[in-house]
């Protein structure tokens, strides 16, 4: 863990991470490549501007080009100061304001996504063992459930817990559990739709409220 001391002298370079992050973070990609196809995102489907949502609604094509350029950010966010000779310590705050710029966009009202392919890709570059693992975990529960937001979470939350089994770094560890309870605050409507059996399911359409 950086200490009290190393902030202090690292104070401008991690400032730095953290703008770019954000900004980097921010680029609305979703909203962007919906309004190219006449359709404004934040009014249609669930009216989030992530990739699933945008999938849904324009079709697998476009979905998989906002994730793609939604896991770029957190990549680029990430990578740069490791490319610069920086700590994977300070990359890690790289990924993390580019998730915070992803849920809170400053480009679209401080409205944004939930953030699962901008931390991947983030996490890609920190921990690419434990991502590849945590992807399973995705991947495991999607197609077994049908449900992207509870395997979204579970991969969230897997991420610091499997970290801990690989004995990554103490300070990664903490990053990655700060963005699982953030994961989990931006699902808490899937959550909701979960427990009460509304939530929409791949192939289904979603049940309406009792």
């Amino acid at each position: 863990m950086p200490s009290l001391e190393d902030l202090r002298q690292h104070a401008p370079i991690i400032l730095g991470v953290l703008i770019v992050g954000y900004l980097l973070g921010a680029l609305p990609f979703g909203y962007l490549v919906a309004r190219a196809h006449g359709v404004n995102i934040f009014e249609a489907g669930s009216k989030s501007p992530g990739a699933t949502n945008v999938k849904r609604v324009l079709g697998e094509r476009a979905g998989n080009t906002v994730f793609v350029l939604d896991a770029l950010k957190g990549i680029v966010a990430t990578a740069w100061p490791l490319v610069l000779g920086h700590t994977r310590e300070l990359a890690a705050l790289g990924v993390f304001s580019a998730l915070v710029g992803h849920a809170f966009s400053c480009f679209t009202h401080f409205r944004g996504g939930k953030g699962i392919a901008t931390g991947a890709g983030g996490f890609l570059v920190l921990m690419p063992l434990v991502t590849i693992i945590c992807a399973v975990v995705w991947i495991a529960l999607f197609f077994s459930t049908g449900y992207v937001s509870l395997a979204s979470i579970a991969a969230a939350i897997s991420m610091p817990l499997t970290g801990i089994a690989l004995r990554q770094p103490r300070f990664i560890i903490v990053i990655a559990s700060i963005i699982a309870v953030l994961v989990l605050y931006l699902h808490r409507a899937n959550l909701s739709r979960l427990a009460a059996g509304t939530e929409h399911r791949r192939g289904a359409s979603p049940k309406p409220p009792a």
